[in-house]
């Protein structure tokens, strides 16, 4: 067991988190805004075949008319994708990093902010999802919270991030959390009335290897 992981992030029971103080939160913003300049590592567009992109879509169901949040969009890939599927949704993308939102669509509404204190009142949107980015809110309760803070009851919500069972596999910032399927469970039990979770892989007919957990939730 890596005890030096575990109480780094409180994962102990009783033990606090990690907080997001002014500077790590501007360490986080500077390296997100340097990163936009890498569009092979960052891309603003994602192939909409992609399983990630395909499972979130059908969790959210029809977006006719819906007002949908991505949170921690980046250049917006995702939100791209789903504004081309359907026109007539409202989708907004909340980032750290202006750099970033500056490579969002037309037509999706760009929002500069933190996941840990979401610029909107209660139950604003009719659905969100989170992509890989979730491990970057170093105060991952207080953000799983907001998330659902600003989802309407019956809304949806879906969160796709790297299992912690598979910690080590790629080279991390040292804020970056990834987290177990019952932990993030968890965190969503305590505001949604249904949650799942599955492995996931980039391809429908590729078998996951363990990377990528989807959590789906229903508030």
């Amino acid at each position: 067991m890596n005890w030096k992981r575990i109480l780094r992030w409180g994962g102990l029971p009783g033990l606090p988190g990690p907080t997001l103080t002014p500077g790590l939160r501007a360490r986080i913003r500077a390296s997100f805004d340097d990163a936009a300049r890498d569009e092979e590592n960052f891309p603003s567009t994602i192939d909409s075949r992609i399983w990630h992109v395909r499972i979130v879509r059908e969790h959210l169901g029809d977006l006719r008319g819906k007002r949908v949040l991505d949170v921690g969009c980046g250049k917006g890939r995702f939100a791209r994708v789903f504004k081309e599927q359907e026109p007539e949704a409202e989708i907004w993308g909340l980032d750290i990093s202006h750099a970033m939102l500056r490579f969002v669509p037309h037509g999706v509404h760009p929002c500069a902010g933190s996941m840990t204190e979401l610029p909107f009142a209660d139950a604003s949107f009719d659905g969100a999802y989170a992509t890989e980015s979730l491990e970057h809110a170093v105060e991952i309760g207080k953000a799983v919270s907001e998330i659902c803070r600003v989802v309407r009851p019956g809304g949806r919500i879906a969160i796709i991030d790297k299992n912690a069972a598979q910690w080590g596999r790629l080279r991390t910032p040292e804020w970056e959390k990834w987290f177990t399927r019952k932990e993030l469970q968890r965190l969503l039990g305590r505001h949604c009335r249904l949650v799942e979770s599955r492995f996931v892989s980039y391809w429908e007919d590729v078998e996951p290897d363990g990377l990528f957990l989807a959590w789906l939730a229903t508030k």
